[in-house]
């Protein structure tokens, strides 16, 4: 009886310092295997960039992508594209030639373990607007940091017209991402009633996102 309860012990101390050593790394649930198998492919190919914590305080240029706004407005094959595919333009390698698809899977469920929950966005349903009106409010508001024609500029603002980009996000996520902006960049929010310098209408913003759009033609 008395070895039946030190072994129960001693699974029980076990499993709590499994437990506790989870914890400690802020990996928990099911998917705890595949997210600490992902902070390994992180710290070897992004941290670089988009620093330890995701907020991009890395050494080279690197956008914020531990933001409740992108995380909220990206699904996890959104994330796997932007991973994948990159930004060559905006000098975000693809990796999809240098990781296979399962170590894709682990970084992705990394970066989806710094969400805290799901925020809500109030986005017209569809977003229609008129280009050339955005293209007037974006050279009022946008061109400072993300230069000519969507250009972009280093360490200001993403490229808006890459090709990669305009692929991988919908008019949607752009909207979002233009009215919310993104925590910890220079993004701040620009639709009308929140916390940014620019307080742009519903209008202006799809607006805006036309403009955009339309610079996947040129």
């Amino acid at each position: 009886m008395k070895k039946k309860l030190l072994i129960g012990f001693y699974i029980l101390i076990v499993m709590i310092g499994v437990t506790v050593v989870i914890a400690a790394n802020g990996f928990k649930g099911k998917n705890a295997e595949a997210v600490q198998a992902g902070e390994k492919v992180y710290k070897l190919n992004c941290a670089i960039c988009h620093g330890e914590t995701g907020k991009g305080e890395g050494a080279k240029v690197g956008t914020a992508i531990n933001s409740q706004v992108f995380l909220s407005s990206s699904s996890d094959e959104d994330l796997t594209n932007y991973i994948e595919y990159g930004r060559p333009e905006a000098a975000m390698p693809a990796y999809g030639p240098r990781l296979s698809k399962e170590e894709l899977k682990n970084v992705v469920a990394f970066i989806r373990n710094w969400q805290k929950g799901e925020k809500k966005f109030d986005v017209p349903d569809p977003v229609a607007g008129n280009p050339a009106n955005g293209e007037k409010v974006y050279r009022m508001s946008c061109i400072q940091c993300h230069g000519e024609e969507g250009a972009g500029k280093q360490k200001m603002g993403t490229a808006l017209a890459n090709p990669e980009y305009l692929k991988y996000n919908t008019d949607k996520q752009i909207w979002i991402n233009t009215a919310y902006g993104r925590e910890n960049t220079r993004m701040a929010p620009s639709l009308k009633g929140l916390e940014g310098v620019r307080q742009l209408s519903k209008k202006d913003i799809s607006d805006v996102v036309s403009y955009i759009r339309s610079l996947e033609k040129q």
